[in-house]
Formats: C-alpha cells, structure tokens, sequence
C-alpha cells in the first residue's frame, strides 16, 4: 500500500510539474541553428540520402516545442539506412525495449505533449512515442517515475517533402519525484550518451529473436550548443548522434 501511495504521488507530482512548464513565459531562439520559424511558401523537397534530412531546410528545427518557443533538443537520429523492421511504429518499440526502455507506467501518459518541425512537410507533429528506462521487467517504467531516469520522445520524418523514415529522438535523463522529475544537471547529454551507448552494445529482442547492433556518426551544426532556446536552461553541446541500426 505504501508503494502505490507513493507512486501515485510521484505520478501526479509530475504531472503537475508539467503542467507548470506549459505555462512559463516563452525564451525566444536567436540561435542560427534554432530559431523559430514559420513554414515556408515555397517548400523543397530534400536530399534524403544519408538516411535522414536537415529539417531546418524547410523551416523546422532540433529543438522540439515544449512551449510555444521554447524546447529540447533532437540529440538521436535513427536513420532510415537501419533495418526497416526499426522503421516502423512497432519494430521501433521492440528495439528501444532491448535497449531499456519501455511504455510508461501503466500505460499512462504524465506530462504535457511536445511537438517537433522535421521539416518534413507535416508541420508541428505531437511526439508518436514516449519511453522510459525500464529497472526491471515488470512496472520498472513506474520505479523511474518514483526514482528518475532516463527517457525519450520520438517523431518520424516522413513528410512528402522529406520522406526518409528517420526516427528523431529527444533523449534525457530527469531527477526523481521529489526533485519534480527535472532533467537533471547536463540531463540532455547524459540521456543522448545513455542511449547511444546501449546502441552500440547491441541487444536482443526475444519475441522475434531478433539481434541489433548500432553505428554511430556524431554530427555539429546542427545544434547550437548552450542553454538559449532549451527547455530548464540546462545547456547541451550541440552534438548529435546519427544512428543506424542493424540486424546481427
């Protein structure tokens, strides 16, 4: 009993942190790489041969919205050269599970939906999929809501100006309930660097005994590093870590 009350108390504590962010006043991006932007006249139908497209060609950006102007960085890439089973919806919550992490707790979403600009055509999209590190096989998503951890949003890019099937990741790592679940300090790094290097390692998806190995390519210029435009005013690096996914 005494866990759930606490689960429960962390659950709503965090929601109404959220809601909170939602309604604090809007930092204006002035940065090159970020700053806000509205869709083009004319949109241009991107290269998308490296697997993925710059979504600030057509107006988006690597920030997401968390408000109107102010947001989190798209630090991930999965690219649309992995295996096209990672591609899909489905394929891409098989592998993020083998790499730890899963649904929210309860099938329950806490927090306010963010939207990303990929550029794509498709303008400001909500996120598609929200995960969080996995503890433990059975409700270890509801310990990171009580303890913290680390989690990620993600949108697909597959606009018909930029159809490249790339996922696009915005990974963190956040405090735990009592702290009011805010991304801790160089919280946007250490959620990149966390899911790049379980990536890396390779994983294992039992229900189709399937195994995964990443490469990586670390790209700059595509975000400003430092605090201005970001989400809590942590800063970040600028780093961006292409992924390819492969089957083994």
């Amino acid at each position: 009993m005494r866990t759930t009350l606490i689960l429960a108390g962390a659950l709503c504590t965090h929601n109404v942190f959220a809601l909170s962010i939602g309604n604090r006043g809007a930092q204006v991006v002035l940065s090159g790489n970020n700053r806000p932007t509205s869709p083009p006249d004319v949109w241009e139908d991107v290269d998308i041969s490296e697997g993925w497209a710059d979504p600030r060609i057509n107006s988006g950006r690597f920030l997401d919205y968390t408000a109107p102007l102010l947001g989190e960085p798209l630090n991930v890439i999965i690219s649309g050269w992995s295996d096209p089973l990672v591609l899909t919806e489905e394929g891409f919550r098989e592998y993020t599970n083998s790499i730890g992490y899963s649904n929210e707790c309860l099938g329950l979403h806490i927090g306010n939906i963010h939207e990303a600009d990929l550029g794509d055509g498709n303008g400001r999209t909500p996120e598609l999929y929200l995960a969080r590190q996995a503890y433990f096989p059975v409700w270890g998503t509801c310990w990171e809501s009580v303890a913290g951890g680390h989690h990620f949003r993600a949108w697909r890019q597959n606009g018909t100006h930029a159809a490249s099937g790339a996922w696009f990741i915005g990974a963190s790592k956040e405090e735990d309930s009592q702290k009011r679940h805010k991304i801790v300090k160089d919280g946007y790094n250490l959620g990149r660097d966390w899911f790049v290097e379980r990536a890396l390692a390779g994983s294992h998806w039992k229900g189709r005994n399937i195994w995964w190995r990443a490469k990586v390519q670390w790209r700059k210029g595509l975000l400003e590093p430092g605090s201005l435009g970001v989400n809590h005013g942590i800063a970040q690096d600028g780093r961006v870590a292409i992924l390819t996914v492969l089957r083994v």
